[in-house]
């Protein structure tokens, strides 16, 4: 998941994550057989609703209740997903089935974390004040190959991320690479596991990790001055089922888990050390329907 804890949705992401595959429309030339036949290709529409768990600020040891949602399509070619509060726009078309798959475009988001005191569980963390919203654009880069381990449709694929705030929030930068594998398990199931880790700037460590001297004053935590480095690793895992008909189209029941633990001066720092605690949980379910 890109940006770690705030990033929930992606959580749900098996419905945009599961590759083209369609029922025969013609059983009977082939009533024996129980493997998918790869679309070719075409516009589509995901859409994902439910509900989530997410910790009420990176670094909380308390989880809070939020609505999530995801929004993946192809339009002419060019690919689109939300991921979280992220926006991914891949914009090199790729032949459908199995083969190499090549990723290119940019991505825009939002990072909500901490900008509401409601939204933050614990006093002292509270007192160390809110801050602005960022607004996050960059781009990703990335290669996948179809058709590898477990049938011509699972897919394993690594890809690399770069965003940066623009909103003069934390006035820095994030970078995450991450690896995928989803294979389906027929017509109507499909699995997938992630893992990823997320290299944070100076001012990410500040704004969110530090403590100054008023800030110490307020909540009573140490002082504390947090530099950039490897800021956590997450491994997640996901599911969906279709209810009403396949992986291609209908109704489906979507959900996930992942873990992400907090890492040097993230994780030392007092946010998380005392007031919270570096092993961060999310979960999700929901349905999605395909067009």
């Amino acid at each position: 998941m890109k940006n770690s804890i705030f990033l929930s949705v992606a959580l749900l992401s098996p419905i945009v994550a599961a590759p083209a595959l369609a029922q025969d429309s013609t059983p009977a030339a082939n009533p024996a057989s129980s493997e998918p036949e790869v679309v070719t290709g075409g516009d589509s529409l995901s859409i994902a609703i439910g509900v989530g768990t997410i910790p009420s600020y990176e670094g909380s040891d308390t989880n809070r209740i939020v609505p999530i949602g995801v929004v993946r399509g192809s339009l002419s070619g060019i690919n689109f997903i939300t991921r979280g509060t992220q926006l991914f726009v891949d914009v090199v078309p790729n032949d459908p089935g199995p083969g190499f798959d090549f990723e290119l475009g940019p991505v825009v988001g939002a990072n909500f974390n901490r900008n509401s005191i409601k939204r933050i569980d614990d006093p002292r963390v509270g007192a160390l004040g809110t801050r602005k919203t960022a607004i996050e654009v960059g781009g990703y880069l990335g290669i996948g190959k179809t058709g590898l381990i477990t049938s011509d449709y699972d897919k394993l694929s690594f890809s690399v991320s770069y965003i940066r705030d623009v909103n003069n929030a934390h006035k820095s930068y994030l970078i995450t690479p991450q690896l995928d594998y989803g294979t389906p398990l027929s017509r109507k199931a499909y699995v997938g596991i992630s893992a990823n880790a997320t290299y944070a700037g100076d001012g990410y460590a500040q704004t969110y990790f530090s403590v100054d001297a008023p800030g110490s004053l307020a909540s009573t935590l140490p002082q504390y001055s947090a530099g950039k480095g490897w800021k956590n690793y997450s491994i997640s895992g996901l599911a969906t089922y279709s209810l009403t008909g396949d992986l291609t189209h209908g109704l489906s029941l979507i959900g996930g888990v992942s873990y992400s633990r907090l890492l040097n001066d993230f994780a030392e720092s007092p946010v998380t050390r005392i007031a919270g605690d570096r092993n961060q949980w999310l979960g999700a379910i929901g349905i999605g329907y395909t067009f």
